[in-house]
């Protein structure tokens, strides 16, 4: 069941794009995870937290990523032709999407997450939409008290969050100018926020 607050739902907006490159060119989206892509264990971890729709953006293998995404009627794919300059143009690609778009005009935010971010499942999503159903307008969850991922921006955050992404960065310094409106949602107890960057890290694939 999606959150709702405000009047409206969120929609969960998973970064997808990175072409692996400490991964010897292998995109992160395509990685094998449970018996599928990592990017469809991803998807499905946004549904499950409680988002209405989910919308993936593309870049490093994004016809392979189409394939098998094309078909779910709540999943839009958004491609973003510079994925290759870092995080930050992701995050714009994904949030000028939901901005322009009229399917998702009610939306009341976006549920921000990583494709490269197994360890981070259905609890912890929903952990932090229940901070934005009890009123947060900037929620993330935090790993002993340092601020990961997810991370949830209410709509009017979506224009300055998408001007400030730049490089590898995303939405960092946006939040660090906009720290003390944070709610942090303390998610080490049920989630890791490791990332799967080089050869070493394939082991939390299994």
């Amino acid at each position: 069941m999606a959150w709702m607050t405000d009047g409206g739902p969120v929609a969960g907006l998973l970064l997808a794009a990175g072409g692996g490159r400490r991964l010897g060119g292998r995109p992160k989206a395509l990685l094998e995870f449970r018996g599928g892509l990592l990017v469809e264990h991803a998807v499905r971890v946004l549904r499950e937290g409680g988002c209405a729709r989910v919308r993936v953006v593309l870049g490093a293998g994004a016809a392979e990523v189409r394939a098998r995404l094309g078909a779910a009627a709540d999943v839009t794919l958004v491609e973003n032709p510079d994925w290759a300059q870092g995080m930050g143009t992701s995050l714009r690609a994904g949030l000028a999407s939901l901005t322009a778009s009229t399917d998702p005009a009610s939306m009341s935010a976006a549920l921000v997450t990583l494709v490269d971010q197994p360890r981070v499942g259905v609890e912890a999503v929903a952990r932090v939409l229940a901070a934005h159903r009890a009123g947060a307008r900037l929620a993330a969850a935090a790993y002993g008290g340092e601020r990961g991922h997810p991370v949830l921006l209410a709509r009017e955050h979506w224009e300055g969050a998408a001007r400030a992404a730049d490089g590898d960065t995303g939405a960092r310094a946006y939040l660090r100018q906009h720290a003390a409106a944070i709610r942090l949602v303390e998610c080490a107890d049920i989630a890791s926020p490791d990332d799967v960057d080089t050869p070493d890290d394939l082991g939390l694939l299994r």
